[in-house]
């Protein structure tokens, strides 16, 4: 009943169809935690593709989202922030990020015009001179005071000696500024090949896990002071009812005394994150939604492995 009913969000999609030769590529957006590559993948497709906050990597799977122009489409994957840690998380996010890599066509690295290259920036960009004709540079934020694209250019110019330097880009995520001629660079650099998707489409996310992504986004978003990682969410059930579609959604925190910090004094906070996340929802899909939001604890969900398998992919 659902996929019926998600027919008016989009087509449903059929992997192996192919929709007219022209340019077409996958290209992965890599570069450190809060760099600003959600947004700028935001701004790309013209629409919410990804969650936003000010939590380092809020991004927890590679992200799809589409770009369809005269000359093609572009397929961008928007993967967690790349940090280096041995925490079981991390690491799961640092194997999603890899696999983007090796599935994509092209290259977009995201670079923070307003932070000075460090030990993590330099082993990103180690990690990408293989991969150096293939890779376009934008430097984000370029409309914070204390922007310096020329330290971020130099950077580059060390890192990839060989490269073309007219592939660094000044760019701003939040006003759009550059993104035109960041995305000529790209699909300059575009194989030939059937487009992947139809015109219609800006992602290819299932209305389940986009919706639990926005409760998400919501609770990091009001709770980034004391839960910044210690929460997912679960979609326990979705079920059309006449005109609307009910949703029954638990915020899920390690420990029980977490749990008293998601639903506030009186139920206020809870009831403040479903009401942000009804009204996001509301921009994304065309039917009403009634939410039954709860919170419930898995204990050091962080280091359960099938948990992570289910969540991270």
């Amino acid at each position: 009943m659902l996929k019926e009913a998600n027919s008016g969000l989009m087509e449903e999609k059929d992997p192996g169809a192919k929709h007219g030769s022209k340019l077409c590529g996958f290209a992965a957006i890599v570069g450190r935690p809060s760099v600003g590559k959600s947004t700028l993948l935001n701004k790309m497709c013209g629409e919410k593709v990804a969650i936003v906050s000010r939590v380092p990597q809020t991004t927890r799977n590679a992200i799809r989202g589409i770009v369809n122009r005269e000359q093609g489409q572009l397929v961008f994957i928007d993967t967690p922030g790349r940090h280096a840690s041995q925490k079981k998380l991390n690491k799961k996010l640092l194997e999603v990020s890899s696999r983007a890599l090796d599935d994509s066509d092209i290259v977009l690295y995201v670079l923070d015009a307003t932070r000075a290259a460090g030990p993590e920036e330099e082993e990103i960009a180690s990690s990408l001179l293989p991969l150096d004709e293939k890779t376009v540079v934008a430097v984000n934020k370029m409309d914070v005071p204390g922007a310096d694209f020329g330290r971020a250019a130099e950077f580059i110019s060390q890192k990839f000696p060989e490269s073309d330097r007219k592939r660094c880009y000044a760019v701003s995520a939040d006003t759009g500024c550059g993104i035109d001629e960041l995305l000529s660079a790209l699909f300059a650099i575009t194989p030939e090949g059937d487009l992947q998707y139809s015109g219609e489409y800006y992602t290819d996310q299932e209305p389940g896990f986009r919706i639990a992504e926005i409760i998400r986004e919501q609770a990091i978003n009001k709770l980034y002071q004391e839960l910044p990682h210690s929460l997912y969410v679960d979609i326990a059930d979705m079920e059309f009812r006449e005109t609307k579609l009910w949703v029954r959604a638990f915020i899920i925190v390690e420990r029980e005394s977490q749990k008293g910090m998601v639903v506030g004094k009186g139920g206020a906070m809870i009831k403040a994150i479903r009401l942000g996340a009804l009204k996001n929802l509301k921009n994304i899909f065309d039917w009403k939604i009634d939410l039954d939001l709860r919170v419930k604890t898995a204990k050091d969900w962080r280091s359960n492995d099938i948990t992570l398998k289910r969540l991270i992919n």
